[in-house]
């Protein structure tokens, strides 16, 4: 509760939230700097079923992990 609350209070948002935002940014990261499949990722970052982290990849970027490694691999 307390750790919660603190976290809460000087960032503005959940420590889930904030995760999630960590873990989106360094699977981003890997997608643009690596060539590992989009399940090693997944798993690499702790997730159990690489579903599970494309759906959320996708609904916290509105993209698919591969839709993203394709725009950046484009620019």
């Amino acid at each position: 509760g307390y750790f919660s609350d603190l976290i809460r209070r000087e960032t503005g948002m959940s420590p889930k939230n904030m995760i999630s935002i960590y873990l989106m940014n360094e699977a981003k990261h890997r997608l643009a700097t690596g060539n590992m499949d989009i399940s090693q990722i997944a798993y690499g970052l702790g997730f159990d079923y690489p579903a599970h982290f494309t759906r959320m990849f996708k609904r916290m970027t509105g993209e698919s992990p591969t839709q993203y490694r394709l725009k950046i691999s484009a620019n």
